[in-house]
């Protein structure tokens, strides 16, 4: 049996090669189909209009499912997208991801 520390150096490495490679799997068409809620703030393109609010289209999908829990979780606070992003499954989050991450900045 390998000893504690190999196990965990062994649990640790397969962690971030996981880390590395795991690419999200949202469904961009259905994100479009949900994205009609960001329009207002973030442009239908996803590119905002106001400089208060950031552009969507382009951004990594990691970087927007994570920051879209946040938001949901409460742990990231906005007066505008806690509640929005309350209503939003892990589903509908690696969606609009995956769409707005596909669009051009």
């Amino acid at each position: 049996m390998p000893k504690p520390s190999t196990l965990s150096a062994i649990a640790f490495g397969t962690a971030l090669l996981a880390a590395a490679g795991a690419t999200p799997a949202g469904d961009a068409a259905a994100g479009k189909a949900k994205a009609s809620l960001c329009a207002g703030c973030h442009g239908s393109n996803g590119i905002s209009l106001n400089p208060l609010w950031p552009n969507l289209a382009g951004q990594k999908e990691g970087y927007l499912i994570k920051q879209l829990r946040a938001f949901r979780a409460g742990t990231r606070k906005d007066p505008m997208m806690g509640p929005i992003a309350k209503n939003l499954s892990d589903e509908d989050i690696e969606n609009l991801a995956a769409y707005f991450s596909g669009l051009k900045p």
